[in-house]
């Protein structure tokens, strides 16, 4: 029997867990079962496989015959090492070789003092496909001593357990040291020569082999004999087992430690060595002539042969030697051929990863053509509707610009050469504002300050909004919508009435260092903005709704007298929707983000509530002065935190607390996201801002009523403003 594998110090712990495993998947089980159940406090196991050799020559010959090869045999604990090294378990491996498994693993666990094995219910070799009947598990179970419980598992589960009757003691004793042949055991410790013979043949683990062929157990540094023998009869180098032990795990130590200097034992047997001389004693008789000479021959010739044991033995000692050495030069072969196999594996690996990568650059480079193919087809076609588009928007404005010239005689028309006059020739001096669809220039017509806004000529689109304001506002007056006084509808040019405060946007964030308004004024801008917007929703024959209402579409005169413009989105709308209840449908959504109503901007249908919400942002920033960007969460949040007064324009110091609250409930309700939870304008809205504009008027007193006003006026022509008419509406 063989060992090839064994602990670091050469004998397995006491209460050790042994697995027995072959190529059966029953092993795995075995092995799982094992770790899952037996080693609790003990995170250790050994796993010991038994390479079968066949019966050669009328006697053992375990390493000559067919069968399993050690390659095979290590591939059986590659699959165990890293599900051991996942569960934090130590793993020790053993392999045995004999012709006998059951005999072998009995061997072992006799030997080792093995607490415990577990053998898996059909575990096979090829001793077992050659005879059926033979079974590993059950031998094992019979033959097992008693201090050794025996575990059979099928398939994760225990088919027979097969208790220990006594506990495990260390009985294990060192083994004797066989002597050389002709020399008592209790000379050896007495000749320092013969002990180094008796060490070197316990190092090297002599045996009789004529009856069982033996090899090393391997350990980290050392060698043990499983069992002492007597000196051998005839020493010759064929007759020990230097067969190299297979690795285990990635380092694999020498079979024989020689890291000692090994001395040969020598006996110096010349003649005077073995010379016994024979006399004779007075009172006995004295030895014959023939028999003096036969015992002198009997010893030379003991001589001569204990002379020539002691040569081969010499010889046998060298022969282990250099054997050993043939043995470290092929292991070192070995690990430079692992290594250049882990560095092609290497190299292979990384080559592999190169073309994947290049593989996926390569169809990434793919999908990017196919993305940028596709939107230069998207772009195109985009491009063919632009053109499409601005060539109907030209045919348009040319038959819009035909019927203003031609039909309409609802309002002044101006030559071109009137308003270059006006603007002394669109000079940039005169240039008071940018809007949407072009610039604005003060100037003065009939002896009248007029505003003048320019229709790029290339805005086509703006078209529409221009024959909109034209429409809109040459059919109604009203003192709070600004005054369309004429229009040049050849150059696309509308006459204003000029609002020398400018717009209230630019008066609430103060731009040119302008005075804060007071609260009372604020008050009032906002009744005069929502009468204005009530007179557009019950215009006859059919209600209009402004779409666009935000404080740069409001304009303040000189005694800061709200007027709402830029009604170019405007739309008539049936008189139904006047009852909130049925709603005009657009295709497409106007206005100014943060102000649209989020109903008509989802859904498209237009109402007269879309314009309420409008509303309510801008009465908020009439009473905050805050940009409209979440202005309904914090105002709201303030209200239920109770700090609603850092809220209000802290310009303004003197602000009615309850009233201003009361007129941010009214406009939060105006702002809510569903049409049908906003308030009626003129049954509710108005009526509550007409009450906090006359609570203004009142707590003013009868003189400031008059006069609250000259500041104001006296600082905008003192300082040469000239506050632009806001045109900033956004496009259909």
């Amino acid at each position: 029997m063989a060992l090839h594998f064994a602990f670091d110090d050469g004998i397995a712990p006491i209460n050790s867990t042994v697995v027995a495993i072959d190529k059966d998947k029953n092993s795995h089980y075995a092995v799982r079962w094992t770790i899952d159940h037996l080693l609790i406090n003990n995170p250790q196991i050994i796993l010991i496989h038994v390479r079968h050799k066949y019966l050669q020559h009328q006697g053992y010959n375990a390493g000559e015959g067919g069968g399993e090869s050690e390659t095979d045999a290590q591939q059986l604990f590659i699959a165990y090492r890293g599900y051991c090294a996942r569960k934090a378990i130590q793993l020790k491996e053993i392999v045995l070789d004999d012709v006998d498994v059951s005999r072998a693993i009995i061997d072992y666990i006799t030997r080792n003092r093995i607490k415990n094995i577990v053998v898996g219910a059909s575990t096979k070799n090829a001793l077992t496909r050659k005879f059926r009947n033979y079974d590993v598990s059950t031998s094992i179970t019979k033959s097992a001593p008693d201090f050794c419980s025996v575990y059979v598992i099928s398939k994760g589960k225990v088919v027979s357990v097969r208790s220990a009757q006594r506990p495990v003691v260390n009985t294990a004793v060192p083994p004797k040291l066989p002597s050389p042949r002709g020399l008592p055991p209790q000379a050896l410790p007495d000749n320092p020569e013969l002990e180094d013979v008796a060490r070197i043949q316990s190092l090297k683990g002599w045996r009789n082999v004529g009856s069982e062929r033996v090899t090393f157990e391997r350990t980290n540094n050392n060698m043990r004999v499983p069992r002492a023998r007597s000196a051998p009869t005839n020493l010759s180098i064929d007759n020990i087992d230097l067969q190299r032990p297979s690795t285990s795990r990635d380092s694999v130590s020498d079979d024989l430690d020689f890291s000692t200097p090994i001395r040969f034992a020598s006996v110096d047997l010349s003649s005077q060595d073995m010379d016994f001389s024979i006399t004779s004693d007075s009172g006995r008789d004295s030895l014959t002539p023939t028999s003096a000479k036969e015992l002198a021959a009997e010893m030379k010739r003991l001589k001569l042969e204990l002379k020539q044991t002691m040569d081969m033995y010499s010889t046998a000692c060298k022969e282990a030697i250099t054997a050993k050495q043939k043995a470290k030069e092929l292991h070192q072969w070995r690990m430079e051929e692992a290594r250049r196999f882990k560095e092609a594996r290497l190299s292979e690996e990384a080559a592999l990863a190169m073309a994947e990568m290049e593989k996926a650059r390569c169809k990434a480079a793919i999908e990017a053509a196919e993305v940028a193919q596709k939107l230069a087809e998207k772009e195109a076609q985009r491009r063919r509707y632009a053109e499409l588009k601005a060539s109907r928007e030209a045919e348009e404005k040319a038959r819009a610009l035909t019927a203003l010239a031609h039909n309409d005689v609802r309002y002044r028309k101006y030559a071109i050469e009137e308003i270059e006059v006006a603007t002394e020739k669109f000079s940039q001096a005169m240039k008071i504002g940018e809007g949407g669809y072009g610039p604005v220039y003060r100037g003065k017509l009939d002896h009248t300050p007029v505003a003048i806004k320019v229709l790029r000529p290339d805005a086509a689109q703006g078209m529409r909004q221009f024959q909109q304001e034209i429409e809109v506002l040459s059919c109604m007056r009203h003192p709070n919508m600004v005054l369309l006084l004429g229009a040049c509808p050849e150059y696309g040019c509308l006459v204003y009435e000029y609002m020398s405060n400018g717009s209230l946007e630019d008066r609430l964030l103060r731009r040119g260092d302008t005075p804060s308004i007071p609260w009372r004024m604020r008050f009032k801008i906002a009744a005069e903005i929502a009468t204005a917007l009530l007179f557009l929703h019950q215009a006859k024959p059919e209600p209009f709704v402004h779409r666009d209402l935000k404080p740069a579409n409001i304009l303040l005169d000189r005694n800061y007298v709200s007027k709402i413009s830029d009604v170019g989105l405007a739309r008539l709308v049936p008189p139904s929707v006047a009852d909130s209840v049925t709603q005009y449908h657009m295709t497409s959504a106007a206005g100014t983000f943060c102000y649209i109503d989020p109903e008509y901007q989802q859904t498209g249908m237009l109402g007269t509530k879309s314009d309420v919400y409008s509303m309510g942002i801008m009465l908020l920033q009439i009473i905050t002065a805050k940009p409209p960007m979440g202005l309904t969460h914090h105002v709201r949040r303030a209200i239920e935190k109770g700090t609603f007064a850092d809220m209000l324009d802290q310009t303004v110091p003197d602000w009615p607390v309850e009233e201003a609250l009361a007129f941010a409930n009214l406009a939060l309700k105006c702002s809510e996201l569903r049409k049908k939870d906003r308030p009626d304008l003129g049954s509710v809205v108005l009526p509550e801002l007409n009450r906090l504009s006359g609570f203004g008027m009142d707590s003013s007193g009868p003189d400031n009523s008059s006069n609250m006003f000259n500041g104001y006026a006296s600082y905008t022509h003192r300082s040469g403003s000239h506050p632009r008419l806001s045109s900033t509406a956004s496009q259909d």
